[in-house]
C-alpha cells in the first residue's frame, strides 16, 4: 500500500508570447494562447518561411507570413484550438498587422486584439483608438489595455511586454507588474503572502 502524495504545481502567467519568424525582415507573431497548438503552428510556419526565403533569395513579407498562418490554421481547423496575431514591417507595404482567429480566417486591420482578456477590451478600443498615434501614445495605450485585461481576466498574466516594429528594426520593452496601474480595487503587488499579512497586522485569534 503506497502512501498518498501531494504535488504542487505553480503555473506562471508571465510567459513571453511573442515569437519571431526569423525568415522575414521584421516580423513577429503573438500567440493568443500558451497551448501546444500555438507553438507547433508557429514552428511549422517558421519552417515554411525559411523554405520560401531560400527559394526567393530574400526575406518573406508580412502578408506572406500571415497567409501561411492562415493556410495551416484553416487546413487543420478541426484539430487546432488557437489563434494568432501576425505583425511586422517590410519594404513593400510598410507596417502591417493581421489577426488569424480560431478557424483560419485572415483579417487585416489597423489594430487587432485577441486572447482571453480581449473580450473585456473591445468597447475600450472602440472609444480610444485613433489613426495617426505616435509611438509613445500607442505604447501607453497597449500598457493601459493589458493592465485592464489583467484586472478582469485571471489568465492575462501580471506583466506587460511590448514589441515595436518599424523600418528601423524591432525594440522590446518590459513592464513589471508593480509598475502597472491598478483598476477596480485591485490589491497592490506583493512579493509574498507574508508581506500581505504583515501589512494588515491582524489581531491574534487567541489572546
Amino acid at each position: 500500500m503506497s502512501e498518498p502524495c501531494c504535488y504542487i504545481f505553480t503555473a506562471s502567467f508571465c510567459y513571453d508570447l511573442f515569437c519571431t519568424f526569423g525568415a522575414t525582415e521584421f516580423s513577429y507573431q503573438f500567440l493568443l494562447t500558451m497551448a501546444a497548438d500555438s507553438q507547433v503552428l508557429s514552428d511549422y510556419v517558421r519552417y515554411y518561411l525559411h523554405q520560401h526565403t531560400i527559394q526567393l533569395g530574400q526575406p518573406a513579407t508580412v502578408k506572406v507570413a500571415a497567409n501561411l498562418v492562415r493556410m495551416v490554421s484553416y487546413n487543420n481547423k478541426n484539430m487546432l484550438q488557437t489563434g494568432l496575431i501576425v505583425g511586422g514591417w517590410d519594404k513593400y507595404e510598410g507596417g502591417k498587422i493581421y489577426g488569424i482567429p480560431l478557424g483560419g480566417t485572415l483579417l487585416e486591420q489597423p489594430f487587432t486584439i485577441g486572447g482571453s482578456g480581449s473580450s473585456y477590451l473591445y468597447g475600450f478600443f472602440d472609444q480610444v483608438w485613433k489613426e495617426g498615434m505616435t509611438q509613445d501614445e500607442a505604447e501607453k495605450l497597449v500598457v493601459k489595455a493589458v493592465s485592464l485585461a489583467i484586472a478582469r481576466d485571471g489568465a492575462s498574466g501580471g506583466v506587460v511586454r511590448t514589441v515595436t516594429i518599424n523600418k528601423d528594426g524591432v525594440s522590446r520593452k518590459f513592464y513589471p507588474g508593480n509598475t502597472l496601474p491598478l483598476w477596480h480595487e485591485e490589491l497592490e503587488a506583493k512579493d509574498s503572502l507574508l508581506d500581505s499579512l504583515s501589512a494588515t497586522s491582524p489581531e491574534p485569534m487567541v489572546s
